[in-house]
């Protein structure tokens, strides 16, 4: 393989103006692809496995039409303090506002708290719904001024008026000035790390074009491919974060080979030999990591995973082809002020912060090792009290009128009346509808936890019936999940008094599903994801220990960021500091990217890093020397990519949506201990530790493992011998 990219690098540079021209083609073809090609849409949220996806499922088929995805509000009106809605003025108020909310042109229809009984026992609080008759990212900008001016109107009367419900989403768009601090971040600590405006701008326009091409891909096939407009958010963040990492890897070898005397060309064939390599085999565990994603059995986060994926393969395009070509356009503006002023390269052996780093973990490896396996294990233990589910209303911040309709309506109604639970009654083929029905309804109704039931609504065909149930507790406690798996368990013996069926549905039993599901496809998750990358490992390291050291690294650094967020997020520890307002439940996906995310990033660290010591260690280094050249080479621009990807990262977190907070948090913490922590001190404790056995390999499994040349051992061989005719490395690679 080396020997392969090796050719090719040395191809890119030489024919950088064709290179370059192919990539703008494709660019241009995706471009217009995308332009052209119909505009990707709302992708259903479903979970196929779970009860109340079935019970939903069973609602779309005798109900047609009834789960209609229209946006919705619901205003919440609140008299003055001591006073009632039902009072002459105060009345007269809401009927008004909800005469207008029903004029916009959208608006499909409005449900007045008078005539539903929407009014709070004790009569301070009323709530009209609005359904409208589009989904809420088809709202128009005058709908939308529409429903915020009629709420100032009917607060000019004296009125508390707050709204929430999907009308009222922001549309988000934080994520691209996140993405916009993230490149400016990533710009000025490669400006550091290299010292040359060129070394700092190469990665980071090679990473936007692969970024462009990714994008541009998927919205070209989300119509045909059924791809939402949400598929590309992984995308775009990985894409952007591996495709800086991994031209970096590759501009730093660069100027390392130009160091030691090589001509450009050959400098530029010895970086794609060398880091190209490692290059592929990280971009393959990152692929592993996200296809891995179909797991989970959650079709959106199976085809985001499979967008991202792509993405990651483009970036490794990109590394391998046109970063050198870009290299034999501008071959000396990468190298640094110094070099390029004196015309002498820096001696690439001279020692660094990463030898001096190495040399005192080498002179006391176990203590460091303790040190970070006792400190990322303690980090990790408030895991094991992780409770995932989906916040929602309750977790954004008091500031927004989302929050304050949410807690006007917990006061007035009770907490459970935020997140109702809806029983879906199938009594197909039963001799009384009615009566079974009744049944299951009263049976419910006396369930402890249980604050009321609605009356049941028969379908057309009379053979399916839906009623409500109101919990005593919010959407979001853990009592509310005991209370519905209370009401299912019941259902043996109701289906044996009546005969009839039911399940149980809506948002809160479905964010309860998601949450069970999502937590057990965890460890299938990380066992496939783990064990074929450990074979992969096997194959570039042909180690039996490092892989294993690997993984288990990246076990540690996982959960130990998962504690991290539970401390903060979930137990209210520092909360305030970040902003957080409200604590509760992890989010359910939140795991499932953070393993998918942080496995990829941390096994590009691991390969970059280690694959220079193994290298050395190749070339006839001790074990405990291979370790030394391995951080002289990549500890520098190891900690550059680290730190672009925690700086990224963590801008999220001055973002006001709890959700966004909680995922730029962890993401942000879990690079830090893996980065920092992991491969920066566990691993060369470990090896200095096992020494030459951290190399060793049983003769059988050295026997049946594909061989492949990531060190650049036949590089070494071939730059020993004559040089090759001109034209010989087009053949070979037309011949490969």
């Amino acid at each position: 393989m080396a020997t392969f990219l090796y050719r090719v690098g040395r191809l890119a540079f030489r024919r950088r103006w064709y290179v370059a021209l192919v990539w703008a083609a494709v660019l241009a073809a995706v471009g217009l692809g995308a332009l052209k090609a119909p505009g990707a849409a709302d992708e259903e949220f479903s979970m196929p496995g779970i009860e109340s996806q079935k019970a939903f499922d069973l609602m779309e088929e005798r109900f047609p039409g009834a789960t209609a995805d229209g946006a919705t509000a619901r205003v919440v009106f609140v008299a003055p303090g001591g006073e009632k809605v039902t009072a002459v003025e105060n009345k007269k108020a809401v009927e008004e506002a909800v005469t207008e909310l029903g004029d916009g042109a959208q608006v499909g229809s409005v449900v007045d708290p008078f005539q539903a009984k929407a009014v709070s026992a004790d009569g301070t609080t009323a709530y009209a719904t609005v359904t409208y008759k589009v989904k809420a990212n088809e709202l128009t900008d005058a709908s939308k001024t529409h429903l915020e001016r009629t709420l100032e109107d009917a607060r000019d009367s004296g009125l508390t008026v707050e709204a929430g419900g999907s009308a009222m989403g922001d549309g988000g768009g934080a994520g691209g000035m996140a993405e916009v601090i993230g490149v400016a971040i990533a710009a000025v600590v490669l400006l550091v790390t290299f010292g040359s405006l060129a070394a700092a701008g190469l990665p980071l326009l090679t990473a936007i074009i692969g970024v462009g091409v990714s994008m541009a891909t998927i919205l070209a096939l989300a119509d045909a491919l059924g791809l939402s407009t949400t598929t590309g958010t992984l995308a775009m963040m990985l894409g952007l974060a591996v495709g800086i990492d991994y031209a970096l890897f590759v501009v730093s070898r660069y100027r390392e080979e130009r160091a030691k005397g090589s001509a450009p060309q050959e400098a530029a064939g010895m970086a794609v030999g060398t880091a190209g390599s490692a290059v592929v085999f990280a971009g393959l565990t990152v692929v592993i990591a996200l296809a891995g994603l179909s797991v989970v059995g959650i079709p959106m986060l199976t085809k985001m995973g499979l967008a991202a994926a792509g993405a990651v393969v483009v970036a490794v395009f990109i590394a391998l082809t046109l970063v050198p070509a870009f290299l034999g356009f501008w071959p000396n503006a990468v190298l640094s002020r110094k070099a390029r002023k004196s015309g002498r390269m820096e001696e690439a052996g001279n020692a660094n912060g990463g030898t001096r780093w190495a040399r005192f973990v080498l002179r006391r490896p176990l203590p460091v090792l303790l040190l970070g396996v006792v400190g990322l294990g303690a980090l990790a233990v408030p895991m094991t009290q992780l409770q995932l589910g989906m916040p929602g209303d309750e977790a954004k911040s008091t500031s927004t009128t989302e929050r304050r309709a949410y807690d006007a309506l917990a006061d007035a109604f009770g907490p459970g009346f935020n997140g109702p639970l809806t029983v879906v009654v199938d009594v197909k083929g039963d001799a009384d509808p009615k009566g079974a029905v009744t049944t299951v309804s009263e049976e419910i109704g006396g369930t402890e936890g249980v604050v009321s039931v609605s009356p049941a609504r028969f379908n057309d065909a009379g053979d399916t019936a839906v009623f409500s149930v109101v919990p005593s507790t919010a959407p979001t406690d853990e009592k509310t999940k005991e209370l519905v798996t209370t009401i299912r368990g019941e259902r043996p013996g109701v289906e044996t008094e009546t005969g009839a069926t039911f399940e149980v549905t809506g948002t809160t039993a479905m964010n309860i599903d998601i949450a069970d599901k999502v937590q057990s496809a965890l460890v299938p998750y990380l066992i496939v994801v783990v064990g074929l990358a450990v074979v992969l490992l096997l194959v570039v390291f042909r180690s039996l220990l490092v892989p294993l050291k690997a993984a288990l690294g990246f076990l540690l650094s996982v959960l130990a960021s998962l504690g991290v967020v539970v401390v903060v997020f979930q137990q209210g520890h520092g909360a305030e500091l970040l902003g957080v307002e409200q604590t509760g439940p992890i989010m359910s996906l939140m795991p499932i990217f953070l393993v998918g995310i942080v496995f990829g990033l941390a096994m590009d660290y691991e390969v970059f890093l280690v694959s220079r010591m193994r290298e050395a260690y190749v070339h006839g280094e001790s074990a405990h020397q291979a370790v030394t050249s391995g951080f002289r080479h990549s500890a520098r621009v190891v900690v550059a990519a680290a730190l672009i990807m925690i700086a990224v990262f963590a801008g999220f977190i001055g973002e006001s949506d709890s959700m966004i907070k909680m995922i730029g948090f962890g993401l942000a913490s879990a690079v830090l201990f893996d980065a920092f922590v992991v491969r920066m001190a566990i691993v060369p404790a470990v090896l200095a530790l096992l020494g030459d056995k951290a190399w060793w390999l049983p003769k059988w499994l050295d026997r049946i493992l594909p061989r492949v040349d990531v060190e650049g051992e036949a590089l070494s061989r071939r730059s020993e011998a004559a040089p090759e005719p001109a034209g010989t490395e087009e053949r070979e690679v037309a011949r490969t």
